[in-house]
């Protein structure tokens, strides 16, 4: 092989788009942040920019993963933003009310419950799509209107502080001098790789996605598919929602996840998964929910002015959603695709033999 045909070859790998746009915004931070790179041990915890961005980004990479099977089944989910704040709400808002807010029973039972009220939610969005017909979008944008006033009247319109060490650990906390929240991630996206990739879960995950009918047909129990897969999406917001109340010490219903599904949709569609369902790639959603939060940092850094940021934000996406379209690609750097036969032409009947026996035609 070529340097050309590999150079050609890792050019056409679904991350390579996404980690060269990841590894071209961490390098804009160097001029204004020399010392970005750098990663300094304090009291036993690590810190440092590179740690602060997997650090912050933890919930939107669990709220992409979950959001990455949804989309592979052809859904969509628009409510997991409010579930985070249903999850952070139930949660602190059963902590402050006990007498000893460190007491672990007590932030267990607390975690557990608002962890059960996510997966009802993703229960009833499965329930609504799968069951009812209801399209995705629409099943759940009940929720994500909703799931906002639920979370308000469990903290009564206002913001839920709490003080509590062992519930501090989830989302601010350091353990073997990382932050804790990066090895819940890890867990997660280990646990979820595992059950996609070693099982024939992925499998049938993606042929729902493909053809829900015809999954259907061969046996595959593709309403159970989706029924489960929003129910992950919304355990996966539930920890989210977990992360961001814990490292605040604090519920606020109403900022609380805010926008937070949209950040996740574009995080799989830059890891390269497309919105029609089918094939995904959780590798990709990672870099591509890495990508939405060091955007996110590099904009606080170089200094782009507040009432534009989003603005900043929608032009980069769309050049990684532009670098990683193949007709695109085709017309501005002459990227030749692979070469096949077209889809409308013709079939081409074979010529027969030359010693075939000629064909007896019967009179009706």
């Amino acid at each position: 092989m070529t340097t050309t045909s590999r150079w050609r070859a890792l050019t056409h790998h679904h991350l390579f788009w996404p980690v060269a746009v990841l590894i071209a915004l961490l390098l804009v931070n160097v001029p204004f942040t020399p010392d970005f790179f750098s990663i300094n041990m304090t009291d036993g915890h690590l810190y440092g920019s590179l740690v602060s961005i997997v650090l912050f980004g933890s919930p939107l990479i669990l709220v992409a993963v979950g959001m990455t099977l949804v989309i592979a089944t052809g859904g969509i989910d628009l409510s997991v933003g409010a579930v985070v704040a249903i999850t952070g709400a139930l949660t602190c808002s059963y902590i402050s009310d006990q007498a000893d807010q460190n007491t672990l029973s007590a932030v267990f039972l607390a975690m557990g419950i608002g962890l059960v009220a996510a997966v009802v939610c993703g229960l009833w969005n499965g329930f609504l799509v799968a069951r009812m017909g209801i399209q995705p979008i629409i099943a759940t944008l009940i929720i994500m209107v909703a799931g906002r006033g639920v979370a308000q009247l469990v903290t009564d319109g206002q913001i839920i502080t709490v003080n509590s060490e062992p519930y501090k650990l989830i989302g601010g906390g350091y353990w073997l001098t990382l932050p804790f929240s990066i090895f819940v991630v890890a867990a997660v996206v280990a646990v979820t790789v595992a059950l996609t990739r070693r099982t024939a879960l992925g499998l049938l995950v993606e042929s729902v996605g493909g053809n829900a009918e015809a999954s259907r047909l061969v046996g595959i129990r593709s309403t159970r598919i989706k029924i489960m897969v929003y129910m992950f999406c919304a355990l996966c917001a539930g920890i989210a929602g977990l992360m961001i109340s814990s490292n605040t010490s604090a519920a606020d219903g109403n900022n609380a996840g805010l926008w937070i599904e949209l950040d996740a949709i574009l995080a799989v569609v830059i890891g390269g998964t497309s919105l029609l369902g089918g094939r995904f790639s959780l590798g990709g959603t990672v870099v591509g929910a890495l990508v939405i939060q060091t955007l996110t940092t590099t904009i606080y850094t170089i200094g782009v002015p507040t009432q534009t940021n989003l603005v900043f934000k929608a032009a980069v996406v769309i050049v990684v959603c532009l670098l990683q379209s193949p007709k695109f690609r085709a017309k501005v750097f002459g990227a030749k695709g692979p070469k096949g036969p077209r889809r409308d032409a013709a079939p081409v009947e074979p010529a027969p033999a030359a010693d075939a026996a000629p064909k007896m035609e019967v009179s009706r």
